[in-house]
């Protein structure tokens, strides 16, 4: 046999050990096992205190065994790459435990009815009742203050990208920044202060105004950073074929980043869907139906479900309620960022033929 053969035959010594692809699944199921072990012996009971132990666990048992059989390089790697799973998990926990908490307790009386009624003269500790005087203001408060919050949002963040230049530019910049972290309640005891001068009663519009201080924004620096995301060469390629600025914002910059524009906005719809301070201060709350919001007391979900708890004397009924309102809240939440991934993957820009 020549040496050729006996060569193509022999095993390369050029590759380092490596731990197969199912070991990460064991190292996890036995970091769980012994986490839960010693939770029972150390007499811990909480689920939580379980999976922090089983983490820790999973991350020392990780670089210990990759250290040993792959190299301590690698194990920095794996366990760089373990960390990131157990962030994850941690996030997604309590999230997954919210969800299916609001579920099961919030189908209880989640029903046609519920949905189709006001509280009316039902006592907050009494059974029955409904949502709907506060799906009405919560749309109509929403919906207004998108009206004004967006399109001022918007064309800030034009300005800022397409012109802003100098002291000006810098100003709203700042100012952007500060409103950004600004309370809600501070928003609402600005448009208090105005009623209060003015002399005004509680109305639904006056949370709108509030809720668009807010959301402003939020709007604002998520345009600006979808615009910014425009290459100059279509700006560029416009403006070179005589085009003028304002057109080729409208003709192209815009349409261009329209996708995440949308995302913007109905992210920040999500922020203000569930502020509770401004309307508490601002709108008041109302058992009945009132579909005016230029006129009267109104009630919103976010203000519903704390009304709820805080006036419930430990009744079963009103619990329930709050919790079939926060659900309800949630579907809306969820419906608007399906909908604005729809919108962003319909005006998305069409690449190939």
């Amino acid at each position: 046999m020549s040496t050729a053969a006996v060569t193509d035959k022999r095993p390369s010594t050029l590759r380092a050990a490596s731990l197969p692809k199912w070991s990460p699944w064991a190292i996890a199921a036995g970091a769980l096992a012994l986490g839960i072990g010693i939770s029972f012996a150390a007499g811990l009971h909480s689920k939580v205190q379980w999976g922090l132990i089983a983490g820790i666990l999973f991350l020392l048992g990780t670089y210990g065994i990759a250290a040993r059989v792959e190299g301590r390089r690698q194990a920095k790697d794996r366990i760089a790459t373990s960390l990131v799973w157990v962030a994850f998990l941690v996030a997604v926990v309590p999230l997954v435990s919210l969800v299916s908490v609001t579920i099961s307790r919030g189908v209880k009386v989640l029903n046609v009815y519920f949905l189709t009624h006001s509280m009316g003269v039902v006592a907050d500790s009494e059974p029955g009742g409904g949502i709907y005087h506060a799906i009405i203001g919560s749309l109509e408060q929403v919906g207004l203050a998108t009206l004004i919050g967006a399109p001022i949002g918007v064309l800030t963040a034009i300005y800022l990208v397409e012109y802003g230049r100098g002291r000006l530019a810098q100003a709203v910049t700042f100012f952007v920044d500060v409103m950004t972290g600004v309370p809600s309640i501070v928003a609402g005891l600005f448009i208090l202060s105005l009623m209060l001068i003015f002399n005004m009663q509680p109305f639904g519009f006056a949370g709108s105004l509030a809720l668009a201080i807010l959301m402003m924004p939020v709007v604002v620096r998520s345009t600006e950073e979808m615009l910014k995301l425009v290459p100059n060469e279509l700006r560029e390629a416009s403006l070179a074929l005589g085009v003028p600025k304002w057109r080729t914002i409208l003709k192209v910059v815009v349409p261009t980043s329209i996708g995440g524009i949308v995302t913007g906005i109905m992210l920040a719809v999500a922020r203000i869907a569930g502020e509770t301070a401004p309307i508490l201060l601002l709108v008041w709350g109302n058992t009945f139906i009132n579909n005016n919001p230029f006129e009267g007391a109104q009630q919103a979900l976010p203000l519903y479900i704390y009304q709820q708890y805080a006036n419930s004397s430990g009744s079963t009924a009103a619990y329930d309620r709050a919790w079939a309102a926060s659900l309800t809240l949630i579907a809306f939440v969820m419906f608007l960022n399906l909908v604005a991934r729809g919108i962003a993957r319909w005006k998305a820009p069409k690449t190939g033929r």
